[in-house]
């Protein structure tokens, strides 16, 4: 069989650390990633040796028991055991052939120390070949981008997406933000060996196609005033997102005044029923194409009210 030298899978050397162990795996997971490197089955062998090589060298009894027995560092307590016995055998015989116990078992029934692989391939009948062969592997990840709009998601709705020709029935919940990642489960790439299949990772792209702001379920408007309902009060009627709602406007109120309504918001994550809020501010639109009186009763005014020269 073999022998695959994790850490040479890894570029390090045999004195790396934990730390040294996690950055050179996450540089060549995604260097020789299957997403990146599709069709290419040397790249796929390269990132399964990738994955095996962190899987025994992150752990500190795997590294210890691959250090010591190599490719054979699965069977560590198997020869531990075997090589107890021999030695408590060689210990009851000793007395009966002397200086040469050690000849005489080493010769017909014993070993060499570090002599592992022969010892392996008696014991067991092969079984070392098929391990690395047996070795369980999860499927690679999928990920996809969907592409909605803002009034899409206002409410969570199912749709069926095609992911590498298999349909999958999708709930989209209510409130999901743009850039937004959620993971469905076993739903990637097929595992090898009998492995668990990946993961699918979709991310949302919303396109805002309104003319509210928004952030998070709090959504934000500007809404011009003319200054005589500014000054002297009245009602206007202004859109949220779901329909038309009337509101007083406070007699003399100033430019950049803000309104909130509550619960006139965007829908909260995964809450159907529940709702941010929208935030009013009102931009004071001034007048144009003032007719010849309209300009004398605005000249009348700024001078009561001493404004100017």
């Amino acid at each position: 069989m073999e022998f695959i030298d994790y850490y040479k899978v890894l570029e390090l050397d045999k004195s790396a650390t934990k730390s040294d162990i996690k950055k050179a795996y996450r540089k060549l997971a995604r260097k020789y990633h299957p997403d990146l490197n599709p069709n290419d089955a040397e790249a796929q062998k390269r990132f399964q040796q990738i994955n095996e090589a962190h899987e025994v060298l992150i752990d500190p009894e795997k590294r210890k028991k691959y250090d010591q027995y190599g490719k054979d560092w699965q069977h560590a307590e198997e020869y531990e055991k075997a090589r107890q016995q021999r030695s408590q055998y060689q210990q009851q015989y000793s007395g009966g052939f002397g200086d040469q116990s050690a000849g005489g078992f080493g010769g017909a029934g014993g070993f060499e120390e570090g002599d592992f692989s022969d010892f392996f391939e008696s014991m067991f009948g092969g079984a070392t070949r098929g391990s690395r062969r047996s070795t369980r592997f999860a499927g690679q990840d999928f990920t996809a981008e969907l592409k909605l709009n803002l009034t899409d998601v206002y409410r969570s709705q199912k749709q069926t997406l095609t992911i590498n020709g298999k349909n999958i029935r999708l709930t989209i919940p209510a409130g999901v933000e743009n850039g937004q990642t959620i993971r469905i489960k076993r739903y990637g790439g097929e595992g090898i060996n009998g492995g668990p299949n990946g993961d699918l990772f979709i991310t949302f792209s919303i396109n805002n196609n309104t003319s509210f702001k928004r952030d998070g379920a709090n959504l934000y408007k500007d809404i011009d005033l003319d200054i005589f309902t500014a000054t002297l009060g009245g009602e206007i009627t202004v859109d949220t997102f779901d329909g038309k709602v009337k509101l007083t406007v406070k007699p003399e109120t100033q430019n950049g005044t803000k309104v909130k309504l509550k619960g006139k918001g965007f829908t909260k994550y995964k809450k159907e029923n529940e709702f941010g809020d929208l935030y009013i501010t009102y931009q004071l639109k001034i007048p144009t194409n003032l007719s010849t009186r309209e300009k004398e009763i605005l000249e009348e005014l700024r001078k009561m009210r001493n404004y100017g020269s």
